[in-house]
């Protein structure tokens, strides 16, 4: 199966792309480039633009009339920056969506996966929330998803599309073949900042939040390694039918967690634990648009897809430390 690809190059999109060739299927690469990175479309097809640029989705289709189903990840992801910054958020993952959105139906793509988020959820009391607890995305981020999912539930009713809404909780790892992992040197997950202070790239590893009403006062996530992620996309797209409930379903949404929530503390001692040794850490107020958490209850995915997480957390944490080690020689 050919699989359209927005994203292809960044950290969650590039593993997606190294997933599906393990399956035998074909990625094609719709990459901007501006966060993804060159060396993870090298040897795989490959276009470089905007995936709201109508011509050159026109010349993808026009070299790849095959291409089966599209898998949409392209995105900016960051909360803060999505406060400071909410017209560039709603630009690039609202408008430009729309417009793919429109694109993939005028060139008779039938199926869509979208990379939605758990953001999107409201506090439930317990933290577990199933696909049909209550919604409350609380920052531009969050509302960007939120709203993308609403444009494909319209345009399923409306156009000859089905859609797939995977909400993902926290990506952690990188491809264990190690071809892909997080490009950024200092980034802003969780698991990154721990091993860049690992590292000494940066001084100490901050806590925001210690007074959530959870088990220990820090936000509680659910880490899913990103290598089950990336399965979780091919699975969907090799079973898209089964994915609706009932059959007669146009729109479908699906979590994508270990079914384990794990705070902040929690996960700095696992790190802790796998790295042998303690790193330099602090506490301090929640950031802008910060929330408490939440983590998935994925039993919708089990049975409806087959699919369910195989690797710990510690697998995903052995995993980025061994990428930190050669993401150098990888990233030029």
């Amino acid at each position: 199966m050919k699989v359209l690809v927005t994203g292809g190059a960044g950290y969650i999109g590039a593993t997606i792309c190294s997933a599906l060739i393990d399956a035998g299927h074909t990625p094609v690469i719709l990459d901007s480039f501006v966060n993804g990175r060159r060396e993870y479309a090298d040897g795989r097809i490959s276009y470089e633009g905007d995936i709201a640029d109508a011509a050159l989705l026109d010349r993808i289709f026009s070299g790849h009339a095959d291409i089966a189903c599209a898998i949409h990840c392209a995105a900016l992801i960051t909360v803060p920056e999505s406060v400071s910054d909410p017209y560039r958020y709603y630009r690039e993952n609202v408008g430009k969506s729309t417009e793919l959105f429109h694109q993939l139906v005028e060139h008779g793509v039938k199926r869509v996966i979208f990379s939605s988020s758990g953001a999107i959820y409201d506090d439930v009391p317990d933290f577990e929330v199933t696909e049909d607890a209550p919604l409350n995305p609380r920052s531009p981020y969050a509302r960007t998803k939120f709203m993308m999912e609403q444009v494909l539930r319209d345009y399923t009713a409306a156009y000859d599309l089905k859609a797939i809404a995977l909400r993902y909780f926290n990506p952690i790892g990188a491809d264990p073949k190690l071809r892909t992992g997080l490009q950024q040197k200092l980034p802003t997950h969780v698991l990154g900042k721990l091993i860049s202070v690992a590292a000494g790239r940066e001084p100490e590893f901050t806590l925001t939040g210690v007074d959530w009403p959870t088990r220990d006062g820090t936000a509680i996530k659910d880490y899913i390694h990103v290598w089950d992620l990336a399965r979780a996309h091919v699975v969907a797209a090799e079973r898209f039918d089964d994915a609706f409930e009932p059959k007669s379903e146009k729109f479908s949404v699906i979590n994508l967690g270990t079914g384990t929530g794990v705070t902040v503390r929690e996960i700095v001692t696992a790190f802790e634990k796998v790295l042998g040794r303690e790193i330099p850490k602090r506490e301090a107020p929640p950031r802008d648009g910060d929330v408490p958490g939440a983590y998935a209850n994925a039993e919708k995915a089990a049975r409806l897809l087959g699919w369910r997480t195989e690797r710990s957390i510690e697998d995903g944490i052995a995993d980025a430390l061994r990428w930190d080690e050669v993401r150098d020689t990888i990233l030029k």
